[in-house]
C-alpha cells in the first residue's frame, strides 16, 4: 500500500520556523530564517546591482545577505553548475523574534501593498498562509503583479509585505523589540497599526494590532521584474546571524 504524503499549509511551517528562531538582536547571534533565490551564474552581476539598490532602499527586511556558489552546501541541497544562491532575511524572522519576547504574534497573510506617492495605502491582492501551501509571495511573484521598481521610480506602485496580529497589552514589548531589531539591522516594518484599528485598509481582531512588514522577497520581484530569471524559495530555512554579510561588503 502507497504512503500518503501529508499536505502542509503554508501556517503549519512558519508556527515551525518561529519557534526554532533562536537570534537575539541584542547580542546579534542565533539562527534566522532564510529565504533562498538561485540564479544563473552569467546574471550575478546584474542581480547584485538590482539587490543591493532594493536593499539600501529599505526594500527588504535587511541587508544581510549570504552568497552561495557552485557546489556549496545549504541545508539539504547543493548549489548546482553555473548557478548562484542567495540566503536573505525572511520577514517571518521578526515573527520569531516578538514570540521569543513573549508575543503572542499571529502571522495572518501576505499580499501586494498599493503605494502612492511614497506611503503604503492598503493591502490588495492577498493570500491568508491557512489557506496555501505555498508562501503567499512566491504565489504572488509569480504572477507577475508586482511594481516594485516602478515605486522606486516614481513612488507609486504595489509591493510585497506581510501582515501578522499582536496582542494590544504587548505594545510595549513589540515596540521595544522592533527597536532592537532596527538597531541590528532588521528594518523591514512598513507599518504598525493602533489597536483595534484597521491597517492599510485591514481590519484586526478585537483587542489586537497589525504589524505590516515588508516581504523579503521584494529584491527577487525587481528581478524578475526585469526579466531576469530567478527561482526562490521562501522561509527557506535558519541560518546563523554570523553566517551572512552586509550588501556593502560584497
Amino acid at each position: 500500500m502507497q504512503k500518503k504524503s501529508r499536505i502542509q499549509f503554508t501556517s503549519v511551517k512558519i508556527e515551525d520556523l518561529m519557534f526554532r528562531t533562536t537570534f537575539d538582536p541584542r547580542t546579534r547571534e542565533g539562527d534566522l530564517i532564510v529565504n533562498l533565490s538561485l540564479i544563473n551564474s552569467k546574471d550575478y552581476d546584474d542581480v547584485i546591482k538590482i539587490f543591493s539598490m532594493a536593499m539600501n532602499s529599505g526594500l527588504t527586511v535587511s541587508p544581510m545577505i549570504k552568497v552561495l556558489h557552485e557546489g556549496d552546501k545549504f541545508g539539504e541541497m547543493t548549489i548546482g553548475k553555473d548557478e548562484v544562491g542567495f540566503a536573505t532575511v525572511c520577514s517571518i524572522t521578526i515573527d520569531g523574534v516578538l514570540l521569543k519576547a513573549g508575543v503572542m504574534i499571529k502571522p495572518k497573510f501576505g499580499g501586494l501593498v498599493e503605494i502612492r506617492d511614497g506611503l503604503p495605502v492598503r493591502f490588495t491582492n492577498v493570500l491568508t498562509y491557512q489557506s496555501t501551501t505555498i508562501d503567499p509571495l512566491e504565489v504572488l511573484m509569480s504572477q507577475e503583479l508586482t511594481s516594485v521598481m516602478e515605486m522606486l521610480r516614481t513612488g507609486t506602485g504595489k509591493i510585497l509585505a506581510n501582515l501578522r496580529e499582536a496582542p494590544m497589552i504587548a505594545r510595549d514589548i513589540i515596540d521595544s523589540t522592533l527597536s532592537d531589531m532596527v538597531d541590528a539591522g532588521i528594518t523591514g516594518i512598513l507599518e504598525v497599526g493602533e489597536p483595534n484599528t484597521r491597517i492599510l485598509d485591514v481590519p484586526v481582531e478585537r483587542d489586537h494590532l497589525g504589524i505590516v512588514v515588508i516581504g523579503g522577497t521584494n529584491p527577487m520581484a525587481i528581478v524578475q521584474e526585469h526579466g531576469i530569471p530567478i527561482r526562490t524559495n521562501a522561509m527557506s530555512t535558519l541560518m546563523s546571524f554570523s553566517e551572512m554579510k552586509h550588501i556593502r561588503e560584497l
